[in-house]
């Protein structure tokens, strides 16, 4: 029995230690890529870069996403209370679905001041851009690699994301801030602004339209809905069913509910423990709710299948 406890605190002990890492994770991140949105803001105003007032401006929209994720990821580790019966799990996809926000938001004001630049050119101190970007590689690149391993969790891969495109993108400036030095052609500098502006929004939108389809409720991009229902048709003493819902309940756990109906046979507890496994290990869904049914219920809205 003493054994067996003691193995139960060695693996809460292992859980744990995953969470500290990532609140580390976090800490690391967030302080060290503050401190450098500080030096390439300070910087891009002495160099007048619009590729590196750009690159600070991606920098901050990650060190607010990683805030935002971080504290999604403390308050889905909160306990369900009576008003919130599921903790605050859902929290998770809101910080998603800001984060998205912010960095559209981004793109605007970095197209605004590349224009700008592009009709009225002005000299660029292309060394100091150049240095500047070369330590941002460094830091988004060993930043970016403490988050690799939780590319599971919408948030936990979204910072992830970031801090890789981060460290591209300054790749991008430092060629961009060489060619520059070189050839002295100004017109490069807004351009490459531009262009991070673009590289932003693509990277920001499937983050965006994920978390927006989560919040609604949606069927999570990973589960497709009718691979569910054929898998329960096909289930023994399955007539019918209806009322699937799948959706998300935090950037990292699926939640569904059904109605079966087994007009022959019933549903037994082993078997309905099978069915819940396999559910969770074939298809992603953690929470799953049954009904089964011996006669056929009147279909209100919510049963009729999609797009039918």
């Amino acid at each position: 029995m003493g054994h067996h406890s003691h193995d139960g605190s060695h693996d809460h002990h292992d859980h744990h230690h995953g969470e500290v890492t990532y609140n580390k994770a976090f800490l690391i991140a967030i302080i060290a890529n503050g401190l450098f949105v500080l030096l390439q803001i300070v910087s891009a105003y002495i160099s007048n870069s619009t590729s590196l007032l750009a690159d600070a401006f991606h920098n901050l929209g990650d060190v607010l996403g990683l805030v935002l994720a971080w504290v999604a990821t403390r308050l889905m580790q909160l306990k369900p209370t009576e008003k919130a019966t599921y903790g605050l799990k859902k929290t998770s996809i809101l910080a998603s679905l800001t984060n998205g926000i912010l960095l559209v938001f981004t793109c605007g004001v970095i197209a605004t001041e590349a224009m700008y630049k592009l009709f009225s050119p002005s000299p660029i101190h292309a060394v100091s851009v150049m240095i500047v970007a070369g330590i941002g590689i460094v830091i988004n690149g060993t930043t970016a690699a403490l988050f690799m391993r939780g590319a599971n969790d919408l948030n936990i891969r979204a910072a992830y994301l970031h801090l890789l495109y981060d460290a591209l993108v300054s790749v991008g400036v430092v060629f961009s801030a060489a060619l520059l030095y070189l050839t002295g052609w100004l017109w490069i500098d807004p351009v490459v602004g531009l262009m991070i502006a673009l590289i932003i929004l693509k990277g920001t939108w499937s983050l965006f339209s994920d978390s927006f389809r989560l919040i609604i409720d949606g069927v999570p991009r990973s589960i497709s809905w009718a691979e569910v229902s054929t898998f329960l048709l096909a289930r023994p003493g399955v007539a019918e069913i209806h009322d699937l819902h799948i959706w998300a309940m935090s950037t990292k756990e699926n939640a569904m509910s059904v109605h079966l109906y087994m007009p022959t046979e019933t549903l037994s507890d082993a078997s309905r423990a099978q069915l819940v496994h396999e559910l969770e290990h074939k298809f992603g869904i953690q929470h799953v709710t049954i009904q089964t049914e011996k006669t056929q219920t009147d279909c209100n809205d919510a049963c009729h299948q999609p797009g039918l």
